[in-house]
């Protein structure tokens, strides 16, 4: 925390009182000290640019909290696309090989595509019949 404090030019006593109101997280060693990322300064520099600006350390919580739920949000879109792609390239691979009836094409789909891109598979192919 006294790293973490000259870097950002605050007093321990400012960090661990933004800690404690849930403005900062902390994680701790097994010695009990507390360990803050790399995230923390960018943080800090907000909580600081705010409160220069007349927020309230509630207010601020409450921006922050918001700005967490927005990149949890982001993340979990580009999460969706890139599952959603992988499965536009085993669909688009199983296509290829559904037609055929061969043995070598059907090792291929057991081989190649998971199980939960094929039960997706299927049930886009009943809901296009």
């Amino acid at each position: 925390m006294g790293e973490l404090a000259e870097r950002v030019n605050l007093t321990k006593r400012t960090i661990d009182h933004y800690t404690n109101l849930g403005l900062l997280e902390a994680e701790r060693s097994p010695s009990n000290y507390r360990y803050y990322d790399g995230s923390a300064i960018e943080r800090l520099h907000l909580i600081e640019k705010w409160k220069s600006e007349g927020m309230s350390l509630v207010d601020i919580k409450k921006k922050l909290d918001e700005k967490d739920v927005h990149e949890a949000e982001e993340i979990d879109v580009r999460e969706l696309r890139i599952k959603i792609n992988g499965l536009k390239d085993d669909v688009s691979e199983v296509l290829a090989h559904l037609n055929k009836t061969d043995v070598t094409s059907q090792e291929y789909i057991k081989k190649n595509v998971s199980s939960e891109s094929m039960s997706l598979i299927q049930t886009l192919l009943l809901l296009l019949k």
